[in-house]
């Protein structure tokens, strides 16, 4: 239960990341994040656990009792967007391409793949978001030093810089908890971000 997702909000209510149900206790504890109620409500550490006698739903049990289990937290301070840059590392293709091999569309462990050049290096390719996808070994062993075309492969897309983390597409694409889905909505997130006129 500890292990459990819980979506993190700034303190725009905009999503910046997904933490661990043990990770949002201790921000919330130590008064760095608030718990967040399906109304919208938010709830310093005493008044959270003082929920468990009225809300139904999953608890942890302390010594104080069951306390009810977060599903959305906002941090106090932190009010900056999550940056747009994108890293440019090995987790972050294998993310940005699903874990698929970008030639067979074989989802593989992330220990039977490697990273591939479409134009290898030998032949003038560079190591960017636009030439180098997610392959397995059979596929890039076949491939070897050649592109696609003189090895007879065909890639499934072609390769793309992402416009945002593939990591956080990836954590919230997987939306487990209806109390997410406000936070996830573009319509939604604008409605509760929009600047009201006086």
């Amino acid at each position: 239960m500890l292990n459990t997702s819980v979506l993190v909000l700034n303190r725009s209510y905009l999503p910046i990341q997904v933490t661990s149900v043990r990770r949002a206790f201790a921000l919330i504890y130590q008064g760095i994040a608030r718990a967040v109620n399906e109304r919208y409500q938010t709830f310093d550490f005493e008044s959270w656990a003082e929920l468990a006698k009225v809300r139904d739903g999953d608890t942890v049990g302390t010594l104080r009792g069951p306390i009810p289990v977060p599903r959305v937290i906002v941090l106090t301070a932190f009010d900056r967007v999550p940056k747009r840059h994108v890293r440019f590392s090995r987790i972050n293709i294998y993310a940005r391409d699903n874990f698929t091999c970008q030639y067979c569309g074989v989802r593989h462990a992330r220990s039977e793949l490697n990273l591939d050049h479409v134009v290898p290096r030998a032949q003038g390719g560079r190591s960017t978001w636009e030439n180098v996808v997610c392959s397995c070994l059979e596929c890039n062993r076949r491939k070897g030093n050649k592109t696609p075309a003189q090895a007879g492969l065909h890639l499934r897309r072609p390769p793309a810089r992402p416009r945002w983390t593939p990591l956080m597409n990836l954590m919230l694409s997987n939306v487990r908890y209806t109390e997410w889905r406000p936070f996830l909505n573009v319509v939604d997130a604008s409605y509760w971000n929009t600047e009201l006129v006086p």
